[in-house]
């Protein structure tokens, strides 16, 4: 078993796990040590917890309950790979703390959990603007409302949540250049993260590491057509910390590289009717 931390914050921290036992290796007794919901992104394995046994393929959600005893096994196949979400107390009691809600073991492959489980692993592979702590409050939020059969209710938001939202905006804004993550913008509207993510969403229709990515990707457009800096320096002048990832998430949003991009503002436009006629 290996396992690799890709996320570590107070409120929230996420691993990779990736599991070579096969059919034969000898199992043995594990603990859940916090609440965390895993999604299988691949491989099976099996499953005993709390007298009940589960088998659990791509897809599924292996549920952690502090202090539980779980044993998994390989019975039919070779290693699984989760991605797992592990939640501080806090986080815990404002989504939902009952434990019954905890203490289910395991959820079957349902459309509402896996579609957020594949939108955490394109977060995990910077293959979305959505950010990794983000989606994981969000995937263990939705584990509790499909748990309880609670459907999502949103009160309107409040004239002090929407000031709220858009100052810590602007302040994202002028500061996008910096590392922010959930818990340095919630601090700064003076909520918890988990309030934040949803009065944030819910005012201005983004999560606030979109926010911060489109206000990087506004100031690189800006500087690309106004200044004779390498393309490199403007990546990590506006906040990307890997170029790579700024070439991907700029050609994603322009539909063209950040070369041709700047090639494009000083006159070049055939590049985007190009672009334009493939549509």
């Amino acid at each position: 078993m290996s396992a690799t931390t890709l996320l570590q914050r107070p409120s929230i921290a996420v691993s990779d796990f990736r599991c070579s036992a096969a059919p034969g290796d000898r199992p043995f007794t594990e603990w859940h040590h916090c609440h965390s919901v895993s999604y299988v992104r691949k491989g099976s394995f099996g499953c005993h917890s709390r007298g009940r046994f589960f088998e659990l393929v791509a897809g599924s959600v292996l549920v952690g309950h502090p202090g539980d005893e779980y044993v998994c096994t390989h019975d039919h196949a070779c290693g699984d790979e989760c991605l797992s979400f592990f939640l501080a107390p806090d986080l815990v009691e404002t989504i939902g703390a009952r434990p019954g809600l905890w203490q289910v073991g395991a959820m079957p492959p349902l459309p509402e959990l896996m579609v957020l489980g594949e939108l955490a692993q394109a977060a995990a592979e910077g293959k979305s603007d959505v950010g990794l702590d983000e989606i994981g409050q969000i995937f263990a939020n939705r584990f509790v409302e499909v748990v309880s059969d609670r459907s999502p209710k949103r009160a309107p938001a409040t004239s002090r949540d929407r000031r709220r939202a858009v100052e810590t905006a602007l302040w994202i804004d002028a500061h996008s250049q910096n590392e922010i993550d959930l818990e340095h913008a919630a601090g700064q509207a003076g909520v918890s993260p988990f309030h934040f993510l949803r009065l944030f969403s819910s005012v201005l229709g983004v999560t606030p590491h979109q926010y911060l990515v489109r206000s990087r990707l506004r100031h690189a457009a800006r500087r690309l057509a106004d200044e004779e800096r390498s393309i490199t320096d403007i990546a990590y002048d506006v906040g990307f910390g890997d170029l790579s990832n700024f070439v991907r998430t700029f050609h994603r949003a322009a539909g063209v590289s950040p070369r041709k991009f700047r090639q494009a503002s000083r006159g070049m436009r055939k590049i985007f009717q190009e672009r334009l006629a493939l549509h």
